[in-house]
């Protein structure tokens, strides 16, 4: 079934039969105050706009894009310009409040420019941030500063007010993230565990002579999170990217290989998953300040 595509805000509420929107590229719903026809329950719709749903206290799963994201402790879901939702029949999972608002919006402001920097737009469902109460008290606040600006008449200054507040929003969202991090670092210590081990064995065995290089991809598809969400959880808990993390193993392996083997520079090269030596030749004395040759003549 092919996606139903919207391009602008009003035409998604009028399908849902939502009030018309207070600003053209800004639309806030309250479901607590008003239910969308979920005559399309089951759709798949295609938005050319970001949303953001926040939950408070419905306890059950909601569905975003192609999973679900249990709700029980309230939180929020992120979707990006051209992202899958699916509607769901259950208007008990049309609960709290969601935000949309188009990219034009940002047309002109820093934020257009930034937005990209808030990796939480690309998590996956089952990556939405968790929330504390005293955190929901704050995002409850954020999201209706965001309707009283609404439910203002448009003047000169309103966009300036939106852009700001919705700003704000992801700077919150930002930090709670970072805290959730931290909080829930017994199980992200477990993916490193996870991701470590992984990484030992794609370079024992000749492994990474047929299968190349590992990549960040790979790495977050078999631990079964999204690429942005492993690299930001990485970044906050250990202080390095997921490509940082790789080339410790690889670097790691590269030493054994060195000094515990008689193969060649180029023979440790392809081993390792290198089409070419120069590249680990490169790559070697980029990250240790000797060539592999050098390391291997004083060690």
């Amino acid at each position: 079934m092919q996606p139903i595509i919207f391009d602008n805000i009003s035409a998604l509420m009028q399908r849902l039969h939502l009030p018309k929107p207070l600003h053209p590229l800004v639309a806030l719903v309250h479901y607590d105050q008003t239910k969308p026809d979920v005559s399309d329950a089951g759709s798949r719709y295609l938005l050319h706009f970001y949303k953001i749903a926040f939950k408070s206290k419905f306890s059950g799963r909601a569905k975003y894009g192609p999973g679900s994201y249990d709700f029980r402790e309230g939180g929020i879901a992120f979707v990006a310009p051209n992202q899958l939702v699916e509607l769901s029949a259950d208007l008990k999972e049309h609960e709290g409040y969601a935000l949309y608002f188009h990219p034009d919006l940002l047309f002109q402001y820093p934020l257009g420019k930034s937005i990209h920097q808030y990796g939480f737009f690309s998590y996956s469902v089952s990556e939405a941030l968790f929330l504390s109460e005293k955190e929901k008290e704050v995002i409850s606040a954020l999201f209706e500063s965001i309707r009283t600006e609404l439910e203002n008449n448009i003047d000169q200054f309103s966009q300036d007010v939106l852009v700001s507040q919705i700003e704000l929003l992801l700077n919150h969202c930002n930090r709670f993230y970072n805290r959730q991090f931290l909080t829930r670092n017994v199980l992200h210590h477990d993916l490193i565990d996870l991701m470590n081990l992984y990484l030992k064995d794609r370079f024992a065995n000749q492994q990474a002579l047929n299968s190349g290089l590992p990549t960040t991809g790979e790495i977050a598809a078999y631990l079964k999170v999204s690429q942005r969400y492993l690299s930001d959880m990485l970044k906050s808990l250990t202080g390095k990217t997921t490509q940082e993390h790789i080339h410790l193993r690889l670097l790691e392996k590269a030493k054994e290989l060195l000094t515990s083997h008689s193969l060649t520079t180029a023979e440790v090269a392809y081993q390792l998953g290198f089409e070419h030596p120069q590249s680990f030749n490169k790559l070697f004395k980029q990250k240790t300040g000797l060539s592999p040759a050098a390391f291997r003549q004083r060690h």
